[in-house]
């Protein structure tokens, strides 16, 4: 139990109602509609607003593996929503711009994700939505710690069948 009397397992379990939730809106009016999968919207939304990425730098953004945003990619790319290509300035890296025809989803999309962040952030006042963004990436940049070695320590903690450090 935390001081506030709220244990963290429940914590954890709203936190995770709140995503499940958030996803609603994408799973009623967008999925079936645009014949897109959520990894590939969370993409395509991401490319829209950066104008040009990369798949690492996508990976890190949204917070996925690479495999994730790597079948994401090979499926917009297969229907014609964006484009891969080489960096000229760097052979190694692999650049992500949207097509017309995904500029135009994404155009058709994004009203539909400033509704519901509109929604969702309206419940709250300017202040305690600054304090929220604060919370969540004081969380996210303790899941995103590494030891020296560059390993995860958030999934060497969490390994099942043995005690935290």
């Amino acid at each position: 139990m935390t001081e506030s009397g709220l244990d963290r397992i429940t914590a954890m379990n709203h936190l995770l109602k709140l995503t499940n939730r958030l996803m609603a809106p994408f799973s009623i009016h967008l999925e079936k509609r645009y014949k897109i999968s959520l990894n590939e919207f969370r993409v395509l939304m991401v490319i829209g607003q950066r104008g040009i990425s990369a798949s690492h730098e996508l990976a890190q953004i949204l917070g996925v593996n690479t495999m994730a945003v790597s079948r994401a990619v090979a499926a917009l790319n297969r229907h014609g929503r964006i484009t891969v290509a080489t960096d000229p300035l760097s052979r190694r890296r692999k650049t992500l711009q949207l097509t017309a025809e995904g500029e135009r989803l994404w155009r058709e999309m994004m009203p539909a994700s400033v509704k519901v962040a509109d929604y969702l952030f309206e419940a709250l006042c300017p202040e305690q939505v600054l304090a929220f963004d604060s919370y969540v990436q004081t969380l996210t940049d303790r899941l995103e710690a590494q030891d020296p070695r560059g390993r995860s320590v958030f999934l060497e903690r969490t390994r099942p069948g043995e005690e935290p450090a």
